[in-house]
């Protein structure tokens, strides 16, 4: 093995041994291996955006909130870490997602202890490992996404700049345990179990408050999340439709203190007889229940119709469709005493992405939404998007820095 002067220098003093020489270049040489298969990649987001009218308010959709309205925005920086796991057998690899700016804050949970939560989060961090049984089992040990959900927190990952109703009624993400099979080329499985249904902090813990008859009592053991999905995608056998993919997923469990949480979840995306056209369905349905004193039982569910359409090799349109309703204020607004205690929304998205510089993903978006029950005693607590309107429109300018 081939020693610096320096090292040689030292040795011959006695400051160090040669023997301790080796093992720290072969430690250091074992790091470097580690490391040479370590993937760094990420975004810059940003965002520029415009509300016509004077109010503000937009429920549902925290990460374009009130404080993006009118003006220009860093949405959020995301740096991934990630050794992908080997096809050999038992394999592993890791992944870690750290997210830096405003939307950080807004990521449920996942706050550093000690850190400044409006500006640094943890959106994954997880063991990856692979066991051979069968085709191979992978597991995830750690913060991972959820199972459910057709459009995803990294909006560049998404159609739309903003994200759907349905996107706000699911969980995040969730630490613990998650197991998934590719059982064939057409179906998939995953299966897991989690500490919360969200994450409201890393490491933090479910405990039921008040059972029935004794709604003071809270329990001493933590309660767990249960999850489960199945993914299936179509064969070469199915000509056009080759690669439609039908998502069901299922979360269960504890949303902080009383509250039980199930989410239900059904997703579709296919091509179509036409190469440039792909259409998607997605519907999420939460149910919450309790048993302390003073809490009920509510409900929220959406759906939403998605169609992209490739203009051309830069261009490439996308547009959503949305409908969503739940228990009374649900979407941030009561109904009043004259109505039928449901919140009610309607919202429209059409979204131009126009590719003009490598690695940079540049799009104009126009989104509608509108209140279709409630408002009845003209106050502001019975509408959604502030000074008693029913309407909110808004356009967006969002650039975003891929690497």
């Amino acid at each position: 093995m081939k020693f610096n002067k320096w090292t040689m220098a030292l040795a011959a003093t006695g400051v160090v041994s040669l023997a301790s020489a080796v093992q720290a270049e072969e430690a250091k040489q074992s790091v470097m291996t580690a490391l040479s298969s370590t993937t760094l990649s990420g975004y810059v987001d940003t965002s520029a955006i415009w509300k016509f009218g004077t109010g503000n308010a937009l429920v549902g959709r925290s990460y374009d909130g009130t404080g993006k309205q009118d003006g220009f925005n860093l949405n959020a920086v995301k740096l991934t870490l990630e050794k992908p796991v080997d096809e050999g057998n038992w394999s592993a690899g890791y992944k870690t997602d750290l997210l830096f700016g405003p939307d950080a804050g807004a990521f449920r949970g996942q706050t550093l202890a000690g850190g400044d939560g409006s500006s640094l989060s943890i959106k994954q961090a997880y063991v990856a490992l692979r066991a051979p049984v069968g085709n191979g089992i992978d597991i995830k040990m750690g913060v991972f996404d959820t199972v459910v959900g057709y459009e995803v927190f990294d909006s560049v990952n998404n159609a739309n700049y903003s994200r759907s109703y349905g996107y706000f009624l699911e969980p995040l993400s969730h630490t613990g345990l998650l197991l998934s099979y590719q059982a064939a080329d057409w179906v998939s499985f995953s299966a897991g179990v989690a500490n919360t249904y969200n994450d409201a902090a890393i490491n933090g813990r479910a405990v039921r408050v008040g059972h029935p008859g004794a709604p003071l009592i809270t329990s001493a053991e933590s309660e767990k999340t249960y999850m489960a999905s199945i993914n299936l995608t179509a064969p070469e056998s199915w000509g056009s439709f080759q690669g439609t993919t039908l998502n069901l997923g299922a979360v269960n469990g504890l949303n902080g203190g009383p509250t039980d949480t199930t989410m239900l979840y059904a997703g579709l995306s296919a091509p179509t007889p036409m190469e440039s056209v792909r259409v998607g369905l997605a519907y999420d349905h939460r149910l919450t229940s309790s048993t302390a004193a003073g809490f009920g039982s509510s409900y929220a569910w959406a759906g939403a119709a998605y169609v992209s359409f490739k203009a051309s090799e830069k261009l490439t349109l996308h547009s959503r469709a949305e409908y969503a309703t739940g228990t009374d204020g649900t979407y941030g607004y009561l109904n009043g005493p004259n109505n039928d205690n449901r919140n009610q929304l309607f919202g429209a998205t059409l979204t131009a992405d126009y590719s003009l510089w490598e690695n940079v993903v540049t799009r104009a978006e126009f989104r509608w939404d509108t209140q279709l029950a409630g408002g009845a005693d003209n106050t502001l607590a019975t509408h959604p998007f502030g000074h008693l309107d029913k309407n909110a429109i808004s356009l967006a300018l969002n650039v975003i820095y891929k690497f």
